[in-house]
């Protein structure tokens, strides 16, 4: 399946044309894909990730402009990480049970290192929480799909009544989520707080977020289960946020 680059008469002289061979770049559309799902709930669906995102390779090829002195790969990769968060974003895809749990870890973090002075462990989070070391680490799974920076933190409270997005939208005082990610201050508040990560901890970010490893593969290299890494990510995460608080 092949798509020509052109533009529409009326506009700019066309572009030379160019014939992209879409069945060439499925495996990028996969690649994305997991990356993607890695960060995601089980309820989210491969193949619907894949599905969204070829849709994205396709409308890519279409518009593709080699006029414009940028890879076809690295345009494909922004249109295909585009649709399927555009479908990500028509979903409601962490359940309120998650993040109500993501909340309680990171406050039993929070608590344990004001009362320790270091980072702790995971058993005695799971002690401070009132529950078994295994149940613990369940309810981290869980918590797969949490992310350092919600769009609720900018609620501006901490009962769940104040996590209303809509109470945002048109707010001018508000603080701005792309602002917050382009400070300067916020940056190296980060920095800092990943360099207090566990060194396991840090390990799994940088695999997963520099290296850009899958679960998996992550797996391999510290040589514990898939599972385990999506637990040991969502502790990170969990970590970096009860660091940030004040931040969030």
């Amino acid at each position: 399946m092949t798509f020509p680059s052109f533009r529409r008469s009326g506009y700019a002289a066309a572009a030379p044309s160019v014939e992209i061979d879409v069945e060439a770049y499925t495996p990028l559309v996969r690649k994305l894909a997991s990356i993607m799902i890695a960060r995601l709930p089980a309820s989210v669906e491969l193949g619907d990730l894949i599905q969204v995102g070829m849709i994205g390779l396709i409308e890519a090829a279409r518009q593709f402009d080699p006029a414009q002195g940028v890879q076809f790969e690295t345009f494909a990769s922004q249109r295909i990480r585009g649709s399927m968060l555009d479908e990500l974003r028509r979903e409601d895809w962490l359940p309120r049970q998650a993040r109500r749990n993501s909340r309680q870890i990171e406050e039993a973090i929070s608590k344990l290192e004001q009362r320790l002075g270091r980072t702790p462990l995971e058993s005695e989070i799971a002690v401070e929480m009132g529950l078994e070391l295994e149940q613990y680490q369940d309810m981290l799974g869980d918590c797969k799909g949490t992310t350092l920076l919600h769009f609720e933190d900018f609620g501006g409270g901490d009962d769940e009544s104040s996590h209303n997005p809509v109470t945002n939208v048109a707010d001018e005082d508000s603080p701005d989520p792309l602002a917050t990610f382009s400070d300067d201050s916020f940056r190296q508040q980060l920095i800092s707080a990943i360099k207090f990560l566990p060194e396991r901890d840090q390990l799994v970010m940088a695999l997963y977020y520099e290296q850009e490893l899958n679960l998996k593969e992550i797996g391999a290299v510290l040589g514990v289960t898939e599972s385990r890494v999506c637990q040991l990510h969502s502790q990170a995460i969990a970590r970096l946020r009860a660091k940030l608080k004040d931040w969030l």
